[in-house]
Order: structure tokens, then sequence, then C-alpha cells
């Protein structure tokens, strides 16, 4: 479950929220019956309604990346946005861009080799420069070497790298988002957790200096 509120639709006022909650859960409750049709909880549409004009900013936000004016090859962009969720373990944004993939006809040999890209032979030049790219900017907090740009920049134009960086950058958003906040299918524990130790087991043994062996 998220840590925050969900907002039920007896609450809703917003037209935009109210839009969304009919197109994604027909009649429904979403906080009551939750359920979408990609099978996720659903409680990130109803946590983001806690606040109906970051809902709308949101929502928007998707648009934006499936606008006719994006110039950008969509499986290049959906590489840089899977990619993001995984490099965030956000398992949630990974899981439904691996649908995005596939439903745009990527081999499922380059889905599965997302999290070991850098070792996978099934990428082409382009796919490797965008998901180097993506690490730059999800992983390294975007430290970019001018290499990598210099790679880009053989295949795309400024607009293109700077639609990438945008949209790569809104999905790291995302991620973060809703890991922090417990939502859809981040909702659970951080699985670093300390190994117990056997029973028995005393600390300051294992901490202390070796005893000399006696004579």
């Amino acid at each position: 479950m998220p840590v925050l509120r969900q907002v039920p639709r007896s609450e809703v006022t917003d037209e935009t929220v109210t839009a969304y909650y009919n197109r994604l859960f027909g009649e429904r409750d979403p906080v009551a019956e939750p359920g979408t049709a990609t099978g996720t909880p659903g409680d990130w549409w109803t946590v983001f309604a806690l606040s109906p004009d970051i809902f709308e900013h949101a929502v928007k936000g998707f648009a934006v990346y499936r606008n006719p004016a994006r110039t950008i090859d969509p499986v290049l962009r959906e590489l840089g946005q899977t990619r993001a969720g995984w490099v965030k373990g956000s398992q949630f944004v990974f899981s439904q861009h691996c649908k995005s993939l596939r439903g745009l006809g990527v081999s499922e040999e380059k889905i599965a080799g997302i999290p070991y890209w850098t070792v996978a032979d099934c990428y082409n030049e382009q796919e490797r420069t965008v998901l180097a790219y993506a690490d730059c900017l999800s992983q390294a907090g975007g430290r970019v070497p001018l290499e990598v740009f210099d790679k880009l920049k053989t295949f795309w134009n400024d607009e293109q790298i700077f639609e990438f960086t945008y949209i790569t950058c809104l999905y790291d958003m995302h991620a973060v988002i809703t890991r922090a906040l417990r939502m859809e299918y981040d909702a659970r524990e951080d699985p670093i957790v300390e190994i117990a130790a056997p029973e028995g087991f005393n600390a300051a043994d294992f901490l202390s200096a070796p005893r000399p062996k006696s004579e």
C-alpha cells in the first residue's frame, strides 16, 4: 500500500482526475476496487489525485513523449525510460516500459538484456549509445563525457538529444517518486536487510584482534 492517503472517487471534484478515473477504472472506486488493465493496482493515480494540479501536470508530461512533434525513434525513447526505471530500482517504471517495448515489437532478448546491456550483443550501435547516455543521466546523475555526445550526434540532432534527455529524466523522477511513496509495484520492503548471524555469535569476537597462538 502507498504511504500516503488515496483519494476515493467520492472525493474527486476535478474534471481531469474524474476523466482518468473513468478511463482507467470505469465506474469503480479505484480505492475500494483497485486494478487496471495492465495489472497494476492503479494507486499511482489515486495518490497523485491528492493534488489535482500536480496530477494534471503529470499526465501532460505523459502526453509530451507521445506528441507528434517528437522526432526520436520511440524504441530508443523507451529504452531510455526502461533503463532509467531499472537503474533507479523502480519495479513499476521498469515493468511498465518493458511492456511498452514489447508493444513496439522489440525482441524479448533486447527487453531481457536491459539490466546487463553493457555485455549484451543484441543491441545495435544507436541502441547501445542511448543506453549509455541513459546511464549517464540516471546512474551518474547527469555526468556525461563529451564523447557520449559526440556519438549521439552521429545520428541525432540537438533537438532530438534534448527530447531524449527530458523524457528520460522525467521517468527517472517518476521512478524515484513511485519508490519513495511505495506506489504500484514499488509497494515493497527494501531488499537490502541485515542477514542475521548464527545463534551464539558474539559481535565483540568478530571485531577483536585474533589472539596469538600459545607456544
